[in-house]
C-alpha cells in the first residue's frame, strides 16, 4: 500500500518504476563486469588514456562520460600510479567467502577456478572465459565473446564445464569479485547444481585462473595470430587444445593435463573410505572424463 502511494504522488507507474530499476541494475552490473577488465588494460598500457580506452570496449549500457567517471572514481586517471583496485566497494554486490585458502586438493572436481581475460584484434576487445580444474590445471570449460555480458561469458563456460564433468555437491567454484560471478542467473546454475561458491579478496588468491589468461595469449594466441572474431574462436579451440592435452607442467611431474589426470586414474590416490554413492560421483579420479574438443588446426 505504501508503495502505490508513492506511485501516486510521484505520478510513476509500478511497470515504470521497475524498470527504471532493472536499468540501474543493468549499469551497475555492467561497471563490476568491467573494472577488471579496466585493471588489466590499465596493467597493460600504462599510458593509455580513459577515452582511449572507452571506443576500444564500447561498453553497452553507458555513454563516454560516464565512463569516464566511473573510471576517475576507481582511480584509473594516468597521474594515478596504481594498476589494481578493489572492484567490488561501495556498490552493495554479493562478495563470497573465500573457500580454498587453506584447502588441500586431493583429486579432480574439488574446485575450478575462473578468470575474464581480453583480447585485441586491431582496435577491437574481445573476452575469454576460463574454467579450470585446480587439481590437475585442466580447463574444463570456455567461451570466447564480443561483450561482457553474463551470458556472453560465464554462463556458457560453466554449462560447457558442467556438460564435460558431473562433479558430486560440494564442488567450489573459485572466482574473483566480477559481477559476471554474482549474477542471478549464473547463481541459479551453481545453486541447482549444488555448487559452493567462493571468491578471492585479491588477484593473489586467484593465482592459477589468472596465469592461465597469460599462457594462452601470449604462448599460443600472440603466435596463433587471430585476425577476427570468428578466427579467434578458432584458434583459442586449438590453444586449448595443446595446452590441454600436450603442454608439460612441471608442477604436475611435466605431465600435461590430461596426461596427470590420466595417470592420477591409472596409480589412484589414497583416501579414506567412501561410501557406493560417493564412489559413483563424477568428482572422484577413478570417474574421470575429457572433452573431445574441435579438430585441431593443420
Amino acid at each position: 500500500m505504501k508503495m502505490n502511494a508513492l506511485y501516486r504522488v510521484t505520478g510513476t507507474s509500478r511497470q515504470a518504476f521497475h524498470q527504471y530499476l532493472d536499468k540501474q541494475m543493468l549499469i551497475l552490473d555492467e561497471q563490476q563486469q568491467l573494472l577488471p577488465i579496466i585493471s588489466q588494460i590499465r596493467a597493460d598500457h600504462p599510458r593509455l588514456s580513459v577515452r582511449r580506452m572507452y571506443g576500444m570496449l564500447h561498453p553497452q549500457s553507458m555513454g563516454r562520460d560516464r565512463f569516464e567517471q566511473l573510471c576517475y572514481r576507481y582511480g584509473f586517471k594516468l597521474a594515478v600510479k596504481r594498476a589494481y583496485h578493489r572492484t567490488t566497494d561501495s556498490l552493495g554486490v554479493t562478495r563470497f567467502e573465500n573457500l580454498i585458502s587453506a584447502m588441500e586438493l586431493t583429486g579432480i572436481n574439488q574446485v575450478w577456478a575462473s578468470d575474464i581475460t581480453y583480447y585485441r584484434i586491431g582496435e577491437r576487445f574481445y573476452y575469454i572465459t576460463f574454467i579450470l580444474d585446480l587439481f590437475s590445471r585442466f580447463i574444463v570449460g570456455y567461451t570466447v565473446s564480443t561483450g561482457l555480458l553474463t551470458e556472453q561469458t560465464t554462463i556458457p563456460a560453466l554449462n560447457m564445464a558442467l556438460k564435460l564433468r558431473q562433479p558430486c555437491p560440494g564442488l567450489i567454484f573459485h572466482s574473483d569479485g566480477g559481477g559476471q560471478y554474482y549474477c542471478k542467473a549464473f547463481l541459479a546454475i551453481t545453486k541447482s547444481n549444488q555448487i559452493k561458491n567462493s571468491m578471492c579478496e585479491s588477484v593473489y588468491e586467484n593465482a592459477h585462473a589468472e596465469r592461465i589468461n597469460g599462457t594462452v595469449k601470449n604462448d599460443y594466441l600472440v603466435y596463433y595470430s587471430p585476425q577476427d572474431y570468428t578466427q579467434l574462436i578458432t584458434l583459442t579451440d586449438k590453444a586449448i587444445s595443446m595446452y590441454n592435452i600436450y603442454r608439460p607442467h612441471s608442477s604436475l611431474g611435466n605431465n600435461s593435463p590430461y596426461e596427470y589426470e590420466l595417470s592420477t586414474k591409472s596409480t589412484g590416490i589414497k583416501k579414506e573410505k567412501r561410501s557406493k554413492k560417493e564412489k559413483n560421483c563424477g568428482n572422484m579420479e577413478n570417474s574421470i572424463e575429457f572433452t573431445t574438443f574441435p579438430q585441431l588446426q593443420q
